[in-house]
């Protein structure tokens, strides 16, 4: 296995407060966290500390049916057998896009949670500061 994955890579970059989702919610972080090579699930837990096992298996498993991911039991281990993931060269193909992503949104994303703030929380509609929203028109 390679250097340890660092448990502070994802602090300040929120899954919520990303504008682009590749997958499922968790995808695209187990992909930056298999860039550098294979990983053992407890591997991947430590910087997905939000993760859920349960949710952690399932990603990985809709992962490996789409054919990003490869899960390898090493049986020639002790038991239990150590299992391992890695992108397969269709993951790797994903490095270049969630690179100019994530360069769009060290550029942009102060201001796309700015215009978030301003809109109101999720499902709210937008209040015309001039209005009185209870004589305003739907």
């Amino acid at each position: 296995m390679s250097q340890p994955l660092d448990p502070e890579m994802f602090t300040g970059c929120s899954h919520t407060a990303s504008p682009f989702r590749i997958g499922g919610k968790w995808t695209a972080q187990i992909i930056r966290c298999l860039e550098p090579g294979p990983r053992r699930f407890s591997e991947l837990e430590i910087p997905l500390r939000s993760i859920t096992p349960k949710v952690l298996t399932e990603t990985l498993r809709a992962m490996e049916r789409d054919a990003l991911i490869t899960r390898t039991v090493h049986v020639d281990a002790p038991a239990p057998a150590p299992v391992s993931y890695e992108l397969t060269p269709l993951g790797r193909t994903l490095l270049a896009p969630m690179a100019a992503c994530c360069a769009w949104a060290a550029e942009h994303l102060p201001t796309l949670l700015d215009a978030r703030d301003a809109h109101g929380p999720a499902g709210s509609p937008v209040v015309d500061a001039g209005v009185d929203p209870r004589h305003a028109q739907s």
